[in-house]
């Protein structure tokens, strides 16, 4: 998969209501980027639809959340409805999801401005989420980087 700290493949989509994204380029804003890979068909996915929309709320000044998949237009437009998540940008795209070597689910990949791969991983909890915003404070690559560290440092 994409490593820690190399550029992102620059890819451009159009969410469900038609607005053009160039996930992985450099953001003018200077936001970072959470890509989340889910799918209607997904249980564990569905679960964390509301912890991703109160973290899109909460983390708005820093982050933006876009949710990525890709298959029938229709199905994901019932989805979207359902859970009542019109409120994040939804791309379907077969080819960011090649691009970005997604092939578990639910997977986040956090991009910095520049576009640079912060952090990435398989999201089964609002601690796995929460893990990947520690790693980009602490400017690790995960958390268990960061406490393998920690402990080679004691060690010495």
């Amino acid at each position: 998969g994409l490593a820690v700290g190399e550029a992102a493949p620059i890819v451009a989509v159009n969410d469900l209501d038609g607005r053009a994204h160039q996930i992985g380029a450099i953001r003018a804003d200077g936001k970072s980027t959470l890509v989340m890979f889910v799918s209607p068909t997904c249980p564990v996915c569905k679960t964390l639809l509301p912890m991703l929309k109160s973290t899109s709320r909460s983390e708005h000044t820093w982050l933006d959340i876009v949710l990525a998949s890709d298959g029938d237009l229709a199905a994901h437009g019932q989805f979207r409805q359902k859970h009542g998540i019109a409120q994040l940008p939804y791309v379907l795209s077969a080819p960011l999801g090649i691009a970005y070597q997604i092939n578990r689910l639910p997977y986040a990949v956090l991009l910095d401005e520049r576009g640079v791969v912060l952090a990435r991983g398989l999201i089964n909890s609002r601690e796995h989420l929460e893990s990947l915003f520690e790693a980009k404070r602490l400017g690790v690559a995960s958390i268990q980087e960061y406490l393998e560290h920690q402990h080679k440092e004691r060690a010495a």
